[in-house]
C-alpha cells in the first residue's frame, strides 16, 4: 500500500491532554490512516520529523476572519502559526446573514467596508467560503448585532416583538444551514441596549439544534460577575452551552479579580455546560471606545478613518500633539481602532491555565497595525507560556488549542491525532517555537513552525506557504452539548 504522506519519527502530542509518544503517522485521502511503527510503509512523500512534535492543527476558536477568508484566502497570519481551522462570527458580528442599508455599524466595521458584506443568507456565505477554498477550514457563528442591523432602524434600543420574530427566523435558517450557534457582543453600543429578554428569546432557537451560545460579555470591567450571571441565565434558558469570549479582568480597577471570575465559571459549570476562551496577552484590541479612554494605562491607535497616519501611535502622544484632552483626541480620530493595555499579567496567566479555557487569537486582520495576537497567539502559548514560563506542560498547551476546542464546537474527526480523523496537523520544534510578532512589529510570522497540513495537504513548510489551499467549510455536526460532557 502506498500512502500519500508518511511522517516518520515524530513525537506525537495527540490533543487529548496526555504526554506525547514516538510514532510514524501515515496519511491517505486527506485522513490519518495509520499511527505506529511503520517501518515497512511507503508514501509518495516521506518526511523525517526527527523527534519534533507532531500535533493536531490548531483551532482558533475566536476570530474575526469572516470576510478575509474569502478576500485573502491564503490566510498566512493563521497558517504560519499552525492554525488549520478558524471559527468566525464572534462578538455578535458576522459576515452573514447581513443586508446592509449603508455602512456597517460599529463594531461590524471590524470585518471590512460595506463591499465585504455580500451574504444576505448564511447559505450564501457558506457557498462563498467553499468557492474561495481558503487555506484553512472555516466554521461560523451568527452574530446578534448582525441580526439587529438587518431588522432594526435604531440599534440604541431593545428589539420589538415583531423584530425578534424575524430575527429568530433568520437565526433558525442559519442554524439549518450549518451555523454553530449565536454570538453576542453586548458591551458594544449597538447591542448594549438589547434587554436580556431579547437575547433569551433569540437563544430559544438554539436548543433544537444543539447549538452554542458565545458572548462578549456586557461588561468585562467592574460589573463582570453580573455580566457572567446574565450569560449563564441565557444559556440555561436556551438549554445551550455557554462560551464566554476572551474572558478577562479589564481595567486597572479590576486587576486581581481572576480568582473570583474563575470561581463563578466553575460554579456555573457544576450544573450547566460552560467554558471560555482567552488570548495570551495582557492587552486587548477593538474599535476605539470613548468609554474606555483613560490615562490609567497605555492606548495605541491601530487605525483611524479621518487620520490614517496616526496608526501605530499612542493616544497620549496624539493628544499632546494636538493640544487637546485624551477624550477629545479620541473623538477626532473616530471611527478608529485601538490596543488597550488594560489587563494584569497574573490574571491573564490564571485564566489561560484554567482547565475550562481554550485559546483564541481574537486577531483583527483588517487592522493596518494589528495586535500581535493575529500572527503570534498560538506559538506564544507553546513557547513563552508552556516552555519558558512553565505555566502548563506542552501536552496541556496543545489540548487547549486542539482537542478541547474541537469537542466544544463539535468539529467532528478533528482536534486529535487518531486513525480516521482528518489530517489537520502541525509539525513544530518545541525548543525553538516562539512568537516573533510584537507591539512594534506585529506582522511577523512565528519561528519553529516547520510544517502545516490541512485536510492531508502540506500547505506550509519551513517558514513558507506553498500556495496550496485545501480548507473547507465545516458545518455544525450533531449536538454541541455532547462535547462538554466528553471533556469534563
Amino acid at each position: 500500500m502506498l500512502y500519500d504522506t508518511l511522517i516518520r519519527n515524530a513525537l506525537v502530542i495527540d490533543g487529548s491532554d496526555t504526554p506525547g509518544y514516538r510514532a510514524d503517522v501515515a496519511i491517505r485521502g486527506g485522513r490519518i490512516e495509520r499511527i505506529g511503527e511503520l517501518h515497512e510503509a511507503r508514501a509518495r512523500e516521506e518526511i523525517d520529523a526527527a523527534g519534533r512534535v507532531l500535533a493536531p492543527g490548531f483551532i482558533d476558536v475566536h476570530t474575526h476572519d469572516d470576510t478575509v477568508v474569502i478576500r485573502q484566502p491564503q490566510m498566512l497570519p493563521k497558517l504560519s502559526q499552525g492554525v488549520t481551522t478558524v471559527i468566525v462570527g464572534n462578538c455578535g458580528i458576522s459576515a452573514s446573514p447581513v443586508s446592509l442599508r449603508g455602512d456597517p455599524p460599529d463594531p461590524m466595521n471590524l470585518l471590512g467596508t460595506a463591499q465585504a458584506f455580500a451574504y444576505p443568507r448564511f447559505a450564501d456565505y457558506r457557498d462563498a467560503v467553499e468557492a474561495a477554498t481558503p487555506a484553512v477550514n472555516v466554521a461560523a457563528l451568527v452574530g446578534h448585532t448582525a441580526l439587529r442591523s438587518n431588522h432594526m432602524d435604531d440599534l440604541l434600543r431593545t428589539a420589538s416583538v415583531g423584530e425578534i420574530t424575524v430575527m429568530r427566523q433568520q437565526l433558525r435558517e442559519s442554524l439549518e444551514d450549518g451555523a454553530l450557534g449565536l454570538s453576542t457582543g453586548l458591551a458594544y453600543a449597538n447591542a448594549f441596549c438589547a434587554a436580556t429578554d431579547e437575547v433569551m428569546q433569540l437563544s430559544e432557537e438554539l436548543a433544537a439544534f444543539g447549538a452554542v451560545y458565545t458572548t462578549h460579555l456586557r461588561s468585562e470591567f467592574e460589573p463582570v460577575l453580573e455580566a457572567m450571571d446574565e450569560a449563564f441565565q441565557i444559556g440555561r434558558h436556551a438549554q445551550s452551552p455557554v462560551i464566554i469570549s476572551h474572558l478577562k479582568c479589564a481595567g486597572a480597577g479590576n486587576w486581581g479579580r481572576s480568582p473570583q471570575v474563575l470561581a463563578a465559571l466553575e460554579s456555573a459549570a457544576q450544573n450547566h455546560p460552560v467554558g471560555c476562551d482567552c488570548y495570551p496577552y495582557a492587552a486587548s484590541s477593538s474599535t476605539l471606545d470613548l468609554k474606555q479612554v483613560t490615562d490609567a494605562h497605555r492606548i495605541t491607535i491601530t487605525w483611524s478613518t479621518p487620520h490614517p497616519h496616526m496608526g501605530g501611535r499612542d493616544l497620549t502622544d496624539i493628544a499632546a500633539g494636538w493640544g487637546v484632552s485624551l477624550l477629545e483626541a479620541a473623538r477626532r480620530l473616530q471611527p478608529a481602532g485601538a490596543v488597550y493595555y488594560g489587563m494584569d499579567e497574573s490574571d491573564v496567566r490564571r485564566i489561560l491555565a484554567h482547565p475550562l479555557s481554550m485559546v483564541g487569537s481574537d486577531g483583527l486582520p483588517e487592522d493596518p497595525f494589528p495586535h500581535p495576537r493575529l500572527w503570534g497567539a498560538f506559538p506564544r502559548v507553546l513557547g513563552h507560556f508552556s516552555r519558558d514560563v512553565g505555566l502548563f506542560p506542552l501536552h496541556t498547551a496543545v489540548h487547549k488549542m486542539t482537542g478541547l476546542s474541537a469537542a466544544r464546537f463539535g468539529l467532528k474527526d478533528r482536534g486529535e491525532i487518531r486513525e480516521g480523523h482528518w489530517a489537520d496537523l502541525v509539525l513544530f520544534n518545541p525548543k525553538t517555537v516562539r512568537d516573533v510578532a510584537d507591539f512594534n512589529t506585529p506582522q511577523r510570522a512565528a519561528e519553529g513552525i516547520d510544517g502545516v497540513w490541512v485536510n492531508g495537504v502540506l500547505s506550509y513548510r519551513e517558514g513558507r506557504a506553498n500556495g496550496k489551499r485545501e480548507g473547507r467549510f465545516l458545518a455544525r455536526e450533531g449536538d454541541l452539548r455532547r462535547g462538554f460532557q466528553s471533556t469534563e
